[in-house]
């Protein structure tokens, strides 16, 4: 079988079984075995869309795009994802789209991508068999024996009763076929009172809310014209209007403007009206419709019926541009060239927070505000996801040029602290105040971006701040100036991410790039508002957040380096922690321990236990220490039951004494780590050029040095994803800026 021969039997195959065409019979038959996805409104369509996709951990599979292309998935929104999902579920309850839903907040905080998301989904979902959804036409077909009739005429000039329907007539037998732009639902073409005893019949009371549209919904002027006019010639024979009936189904399409459509701000007419009389199928209908004055609609609101319209900055337009949205959300219909038009859509808008500002000063906005659902959509705290965005798109478009570790989540991190607000003691309890108060910018950082308690409280302030969480993070929520208002944008860290790269000399994309490009940006002051926010304890100081995503890096390679030179690291330090632990328990319970080595059971190593005592620099009262300890052990496992005692997360119980057993040994390093320095600057000078130092005979421990250095950035390329080049920057800014 030939490659052509495939694509036609895959295309002939996928046509028949998607029931593209049927007459109005096959239809009703269709209805009856899918009542209820046959008789969905927008909102209710919509809302399945979400739920076809599926949804974990709060979030709805649908704004990860992975059936069209990850590159435009939406990171985070979980809270407005969840927000828009309970309006579609009111509306489908109230059985109207009574209201438009207009995303708001700063520019560049992802709105237009959220509903682009949402008709992306709505196009899979239509070309998925639980997504079938249908129009009709009107078909008359043609007669080769004499002039155009109401039907196929046999030779003696008489109707062939025979056909029940010329939906399925061959082109060729067809005369003229007038579309319904509409996209007016078949069940329109059952007049109302009959319609009601059928929607009835199919029981749907227990499945779903019929809504408006379904059920006092009506033909286009267009349809409702010719129905009239064959029902008058037929003398009242329904079933003969209805052969005239081809049903079709339809798939949403952004692109030809079929159910999905997006209003631009600038002025222009949303609906319109256009005679038929040039059009040439009009000249082949029957006579008894010559005398019809038929108008085709036109325009966006028509184009984007039964499925989603987005006013896409809708508050730039005059508000006199978009009035007639008070009555089309509250009846579901719209006024074009004198006739009223059943309009079934999810409207969507987005603006941004000052002409949302603006907007609420009108004197009409009350008007509106009963027919708008605002949904705020701030830019992202939880710094891990902003991380996403940056990992997922920058990457992408860099090509091969080399990314160093680190630098999407240092960018996250400063835009992150510039976004917080400090929190204000007078929203907290008197017993808790202090200690929200008191967290830094960093500390509440890290607090949205995973949880992180700060290792400088005791126990109980530990536990305290936990439950206070979800408090903080809804400390700012109800007011216009929110958390998440201000700040960098995606789009401008983007920016600020290509022109690090544009100063590498190396090409690549690095911290050490960024953080140049950072002190460069916060120079300007008349173009971003929120640089020039006062600084209030350390919140909102952009200059100042530099510096401390800079440290956040350098802990960051001083670890990595460690790791990769095999020096005490992080698993050392929490193994020494173990055992101090386990020593410490044994002793206080005046128990043997186990030697694993020697399967004997000895007495505690006291020497261990003060030796690690020192290390963190425990003071004269070692018993309260000993205690404390056991105590954060305590408080951890009740947190977490069933946890095992191998499953027990020293990182996350004692952070600060993991911190003090790093910085004990920094000194220890730091000698190591400036003949590394000096090893890799000559490896450099020799790359460049012949230096005499090359004659030189090396010392032995010259040579081992430089075997040391070498193994150490072959780590730091195989362990963490460094180039040749990025390590060694990443050395050398650790060893100038710390060592």
């Amino acid at each position: 079988m030939n490659s052509i021969s495939k694509i036609h039997d895959s295309i002939k195959s996928d046509y028949e079984q998607q029931n593209r065409i049927l007459s109005f019979d096959e239809y009703l038959d269709f209805v009856r075995q899918h009542s209820k996805t046959q008789t969905r409104s927008s909102s209710q369509y919509m809302l399945d869309m979400f739920d076809y996709f599926g949804k974990s951990n709060g979030r709805f599979h649908l704004f990860d795009q992975k059936f069209i292309d990850e590159r435009y998935r939406l990171v985070g929104h979980e809270a407005v994802q969840e927000q828009v999902y309970q309006i579609l579920k009111r509306f489908v309850q109230e059985g109207l789209n009574n209201k438009l839903v207009l995303l708001h907040g700063p520019n560049g905080s992802a709105k237009t991508s959220f509903i682009a998301c949402i008709m992306r989904g709505l196009e899979e979902y239509s070309n998925a068999k639980e997504g079938a959804v249908y129009r009709f036409h009107w078909v008359f077909p043609a007669d080769r024996f004499g002039k155009p009739g109401l039907g196929f005429a046999s030779k003696d000039g008489k109707q062939d009763e025979s056909i029940e329907s010329f939906a399925k007539l061959p082109d060729v037998d067809i005369a003229a076929r007038i579309s319904c732009e509409l996209r007016d639902h078949p069940l329109f073409l059952i007049p109302l009172k009959e319609r009601s005893d059928y929607l009835d019949s199919l029981d749907l009371s227990q499945q779903m809310t019929l809504s408006e549209y379904i059920r006092k919904g009506d033909l286009s002027q267009k349809s409702k014209k010719i129905f009239e006019a064959l029902l008058r010639s037929y003398k009242g024979d329904y079933k003969k209007v209805l052969r005239h009936i081809q049903v079709e189904r339809f798939y949403i399409s952004k692109r030809y403007r079929d159910g999905a459509v997006t209003i631009e701000p600038q002025m222009h007419v949303d609906a319109m009206a256009q005679q038929l009389t040039m059009d040439k199928s009009v000249t082949m209908l029957p006579s008894s419709l010559h005398f019809l004055s038929l108008f085709d609609l036109g325009g966006d609101l028509v184009d984007g019926n039964r499925g989603i319209i987005e006013y896409n900055d809708l508050l730039k337009r005059p508000i006199d541009a978009f009035k007639y949205l008070l009555t089309t959300t509250e009846t579901g219909t719209v006024s074009i060239a004198g006739t009223t038009a059943f309009i079934d859509s999810v409207m969507m808008g987005t603006c941004n927070e000052a002409q949302l500002d603006a907007f609420k000063e009108y004197p009409d906005f009350p008007s509106f505000q009963a027919r708008i659902e605002l949904v705020r959509a701030s830019y992202l705290l939880d710094y891990r996801k902003e991380q996403e965005i940056y990992q997922g798109q920058i990457k992408r478009l860099v090509g091969d040029r080399h990314v160093a570790p680190h630098v999407f989540q240092a960018a996250a991190m400063w835009a992150v602290l510039c976004r917080l607000k400090k929190p204000t003691a007078s929203n907290y309890s008197s017993s808790h105040a202090y200690l929200v108060n008191s967290l830094t910018p960093m500390e509440k950082l890290k607090l949205y971006g995973g949880g992180a308690i700060p290792s400088r409280l005791s126990s109980d302030e530990k536990k305290t701040l936990k439950s206070l969480v979800n408090e903080i993070k809804a400390e700012y929520e109800s007011v216009p100036y929110y958390e998440g208002r201000v700040g960098p944008s995606p789009r401008e860290m983007k920016i600020i991410l290509f022109n690090a790269i544009a100063r590498s000399e190396k090409g690549m994309l690095s911290p050490l790039g960024l953080f140049l490009e950072l002190e460069d940006f916060i120079k300007r002051t008349t173009e971003y508002e929120y640089l020039r926010l006062e600084v209030i304890d350390g919140y909102h100081d952009c200059k100042g957040f530099i510096h401390t995503i800079r440290e956040e890096y350098l802990d960051q390679v001083d670890a990595e380096v460690r790791s990769c030179l095999g020096l005490h690291d992080e698993i050392q330090y929490e193994g020494f922690l173990k055992k101090y632990v386990a020593h410490l328990n044994a002793f206080l319970k005046k128990e043997k321990i186990h030697n694993p080595k020697t399967g004997a059971h000895e007495n505690p190593d006291k020497f261990l236990m003060d030796e690690f005592e020192k290390v963190v620099g425990v003071g004269e009262d070692k018993e309260a220490f000993r205690k404390n300890v056991l105590t954060q052990l305590g408080v951890y496992a009740l947190e977490n039951p069933g946890l095992s005692k191998d499953g027990m997360d020293y990182r996350k119980v004692f952070p600060d004494l993991l911190e003090k057993i790093r910085d004990y040994y920094i000194d220890e390093h730091s000698q190591l780590l400036k003949k590394i320095y000096d090893v890799i600057t000559l490896f450099e000078q020799r790359e460049s050029h012949t230096s005499q130092s090359d004659s030189k005979i090396k010392t032995i421990e010259q040579q081992e040095i430089e075997g040391v250095a070498v193994k150490m950035l072959g780590n730091m390329k195989d362990k963490y994803g460094y180039s040749e080049a990025s390590a060694r920057e990443a050395f050398f800014y650790l060893v100038q800026k710390r060592y």
